[in-house]
């Protein structure tokens, strides 16, 4: 399968599916990382790796619909039949990313529907919680609104402030994307009737990360 990564970041959960490439454990091409930030580490990632790269400046558009029309274009000019957003901190044009809703997954640091938006770890630990963990779900018009796929889940701890609980969850999304990834690209997930089938089979609840990988919740 080919795939095209959008990243604004560091790059982390793309290093995370570029080793589970690396393992075998991905059949996919990765076409392009694109970023709305020049300087974004995943671009750094993907050049070492051989992967294409693009950088847009949103300054550089009149307005956010010219910038995402602009980056879906070249995006489907690279061939990718499915475009992961890992870690892109830009609201996309719904009427812009209409053609591309069932070929679009999104990692989101929250227990969806919970906390969609900015500051998901602040807000969980403000809110009170016991648990924490990240979502992976098909991408639509909605902010975070997309049936979700998969979570990962772990509890939070007396000690945990936000940016330890943010880097406490980065090893479960880095397993947690990978796995959701590996479904798609073996088309064993897909989306069918505007809903995502496993297997054939309605998905009526996320899959839940275990130690064994991604499972029917219990």
């Amino acid at each position: 399968m080919r795939v095209a990564v959008l990243a604004s970041g560091r790059g982390s959960n793309l290093a995370a599916l570029l080793e589970a490439r690396s393992r075998g454990e991905l059949p996919v091409e990765f076409v392009l990382v694109a970023s709305d930030k020049a300087t974004a580490g995943a671009l750094r990632l993907a050049e070492a790796a051989g992967i294409p790269t693009l950088a847009l400046a949103p300054r550089s558009y009149p307005d956010r619909r010219a910038f995402d029309r602009d980056l879906f274009t070249r995006t489907a000019d690279s061939g990718a039949e499915l475009l992961v957003l890992a870690g892109f901190m830009r609201i996309l044009d719904g009427e812009t990313l209409a053609p591309w809703v069932g070929r679009m997954i999104n990692i989101h640091p929250s227990l969806l529907p919970k906390y969609r938006g900015l500051h998901t770890h602040r807000r969980a630990l403000e809110a009170g919680d016991r648990e924490h963990g990240a979502s992976v779900h098909f991408v639509t018009a909605e902010l975070d609104g997309g049936p979700v796929i998969a979570q990962a889940r772990m509890a939070i701890q007396p000690g945990d402030d936000e940016d330890r609980l943010a880097q406490r969850l980065l090893s479960h999304e880095h397993r947690l994307l990978p796995a959701v990834l590996a479904l798609l690209a073996t088309r064993r997930l897909q989306w069918q009737n505007q809903a995502p089938q496993l297997d054939g089979q309605a998905l009526t609840a996320p899959l839940v990360l275990g130690e064994q990988g991604l499972q029917h919740a219990e």
